[in-house]
């Protein structure tokens, strides 16, 4: 196999189309943990102007509010720029980058007809997807 064969069950497979995706891929991911980044040092920053000056209290353990334990919760506290929702929402954002990604691909790979890896990223997409919304919906 030559770098220029297709690979095995790709049947529209092209050379110059797949590097093009691979750097869209790259684009894709670099922007989500960039703004993820953005959004979580936007919110650091408020909270620590906000709550900086107080007092640590290491012998008591607080977990996070109700209200941040839910996607719709995170939103209406990011919606607020309440600090902690901004900080909850850039930790989405970058759990949402690879999910973005695997579905960005298959995508891609139906554009190309590539059923067999569309059907596969399709799957991962769904347990993917299945895990992060059982988990914080």
């Amino acid at each position: 196999m030559t770098p220029t064969d297709p690979l095995p069950g790709a049947s529209n497979w092209h050379p110059g189309r797949t590097g093009r995706l691979e750097r869209q891929v790259a684009r894709l991911l670099r922007a989500g943990v960039a703004t993820a980044a953005m959004v979580v040092l936007a919110g650091g920053l408020v909270y620590l102007a906000r709550y900086g000056a107080e007092p640590v209290q290491l012998g008591v353990f607080r977990g996070e509010p109700e209200l941040l334990r839910t996607i719709p919760g995170i939103v209406s506290e990011t919606a607020r720029l309440g600090s902690r929702g901004c900080i909850q929402f850039g930790l989405l954002l970058l759990i949402a980058t690879p999910v973005l990604r695997v579905a960005s691909a298959c995508a891609a790979f139906l554009h190309q007809g590539d059923w067999r890896y569309a059907a596969i990223s399709a799957v991962v997409l769904a347990v993917l997807l299945g895990s992060l919304f059982r988990g914080l919906w």
